[in-house]
């Protein structure tokens, strides 16, 4: 066949191939698209129960250490509480004694030896003015007069814990303690080598609101610190809310009466997405609510 007489395409065949090539890069974009929102979705989705779960986990960990009453008469670790906040003395270090301090009456300050191994917690030493828990024995044939003696460290230095194994490295903290007026505590004996001791700092979780974003957040300050974003974004100004209980289940705002903690959060998605059976993109919205005992609630006084 010559070059003259072979067909081509004409050009009727040419729009018919054009609008079906059309048609089906339009199902192949539109399929695309799709499949590329509901990724979207699922991961958001996703994200969103991560972090309301960060939340039910994070809180119930520092509540569960709390104590509410106090200890032998002085404020408890609850020093603020509202709706959307909570102001608690969080353990941040544990370590333990390796000499029995002397007590006595008279003794104004008194020297603990604290092993530098083992330590735990996010302080890894001690410096001056940190205030600190040590756990008070009394008797140790009763856990009635088990307590904890609450002191501001003075001074720091070094030292050691001596044991059939070899001498340790040890820190010697100078204790200013908060004896009780008229309370028989200060005993020869009554804090006993082994005695934990605990390291605290004041924390504050609360709704907050950025400032450059203006999406809500549960947010973590320390001290004075400003506050830190840890969890969100949250639904808006409900996104955060406690509920204080006493021991009989009653609500209560007296912080020395508290005896369970609800923590409600509302968490919200990052972005607008498709949602199933409604028309558009709207926020996913999800909560999670968790009830925490405190666990030292009584700390003893008395104790069963």
């Amino acid at each position: 066949m010559s070059h003259v007489t072979r067909r081509g395409f004409t050009l009727i065949e040419l729009l018919v191939a054009l609008v079906i090539l059309g048609f089906v890069s339009a199902a192949i974009y539109k399929v695309l698209v799709t499949n590329q929102q509901t990724y979207v979705a699922q991961t958001q989705r996703i994200d969103l129960q991560q972090n309301i779960r960060a939340a039910a986990t994070i809180l119930p960990a520092e509540f569960r250490e709390m104590n509410a009453v106090g200890v032998n008469g002085q404020s408890g670790d609850i020093s603020g509480m509202r709706s959307n906040s909570i102001t608690i003395r969080a353990m941040r270090q544990l370590a333990f004694l390796c000499v029995a301090p002397p007590l006595g009456a008279g003794l104004g300050q008194i020297t603990l030896t604290v092993r530098q191994r083992p330590i735990y917690g996010s302080h890894q030493t001690f410096a001056r003015n940190d205030s600190i828990l040590v756990f008070y024995e009394g008797d140790p044939t009763t856990r009635n007069d088990d307590s904890w003696l609450r002191g501001k460290v003075n001074d720091v230095a070094a030292g050691t814990c001596a044991d059939p194994n070899g001498n340790h490295p040890a820190w010697v903290l100078s204790l200013q303690p908060q004896w009780i007026a008229g309370s028989q505590l200060n005993v020869d004996g009554a804090i006993t080598s082994g005695s934990p001791v605990r390291g605290f700092t004041n924390v504050t979780y609360s709704l907050w609101q950025s400032p450059t974003d203006n999406q809500y957040y549960l947010a973590q300050a320390v001290g004075t610190n400003a506050p830190q974003p840890m969890v969100g974004p949250l639904s808006g100004p409900n996104g955060l809310t406690f509920n204080y209980f006493n021991a009989a289940g009653a609500v209560t705002a007296d912080s020395t009466q508290v005896a369970q903690i609800e923590i409600r959060v509302r968490g919200r998605t990052q972005s607008k997405i498709r949602q199933a059976g409604a028309a558009g993109v709207t926020y996913k919205i999800d909560s999670v609510v968790t009830r925490v005992m405190l666990r030292g609630n009584t700390r003893c006084g008395p104790c069963l």
